[in-house]
């Protein structure tokens, strides 16, 4: 590529970027997705791959076997990853995304999901495999966003391994491009272990399909506004005594839970 001129006229605005969190907020806004270095050690990143493979056997045994959660389609997911090896919370609480995320949605947001992902080796088929939005079915657009997908790579993504593909600022249109602009405008997002690979849940993407002998493993978050109902109450399947941290808390759901009663929703209206 030639060298960019950092030359201009007619401009009176223009973004601000001076650090990686604002050059990921700006990505994000624009092209709906970034890639974000998570701050992780590599014994960190270590310690959080052993995680996920227990998480994995845990999650496998509660549900009594691999093949019952075949019957259903989940052998490739992890639900609440964090509920089965308490060591992958910190992955929903980094500091960095979160950074990202409250500055794209607002102050207060909520985790939504925490769900390991595995993309199987030698080309299997899974449930990732195909076009979506992180909010499906929803043919609509958001003045600011409402959701924001935090994909954390425990591996390397890779183009051998079925890195994420994305339809780059299809966040700003409603309807699911054509054909022709989805083989021209299609990228690949490449990102090294221990990053996130940030989505605008409204943009277009997919899983590729994994080439190579070994699972492609991830942990997928979403955040959202609080209006937005969690995939599961987290606190109902965490519950009440989970956690006294504030912050976590409220990260988790704890403080816009639906009231059950009447008398629910007036202590409710008490605090």
């Amino acid at each position: 590529m030639a060298s960019i001129t950092e030359r201009s006229y007619g401009i009176h605005r223009r973004v601000a970027a001076e650090n990686e969190i604002d050059d990921a907020c700006e990505t994000l806004s624009t092209l709906g997705y970034a890639v974000l270095e998570g701050g992780y050690t590599p014994t960190e990143i270590d310690e959080l791959s052993a995680a996920f493979d227990d998480a994995r056997r845990h999650s496998e045994d509660a549900a009594g076997g691999q093949g019952a959660l075949r019957q259903l389609d989940e052998h490739n997911t992890i639900r609440v990853a964090f509920h089965h090896d308490a060591r992958l919370l910190v992955l929903a609480t980094n500091q960095r995304v979160l950074a990202v995320v409250r500055r794209a949605i607002s102050d207060y947001v909520v985790l939504s999901q925490q769900n390991g992902i595995i993309n199987p080796a030698n080309a299997a088929e899974y449930n990732q495999g195909a076009w979506h939005r992180d909010l499906p079915y929803q043919h609509v657009v958001f003045s600011r966003p409402m959701a924001i997908n935090a994909l954390f790579c425990i591996d390397d993504f890779t183009l051998e391994n079925g890195a994420t593909i994305v339809l780059p600022a299809t966040h700003k249109q409603e309807e699911f491009p054509s054909s022709r602009f989805v083989r021209s405008a299609a990228i690949q997002v490449t990102a090294p272990r221990g990053s996130y690979i940030l989505l605008d849940c409204m943009t277009y993407h997919t899983g590729a399909t994994n080439r190579t002998p070994k699972d492609r493993r991830a942990v997928n978050h979403v955040y959202t506004s609080p209006i937005i109902r969690q995939q599961i109450d987290l606190p109902a399947l965490l519950g009440e005594s989970f956690t006294e941290d504030r912050d976590v808390r409220e990260l988790l759901g704890y403080g816009v839970r639906t009231p059950r009663s009447l008398d629910e929703y007036f202590a409710s209206r008490r605090r």
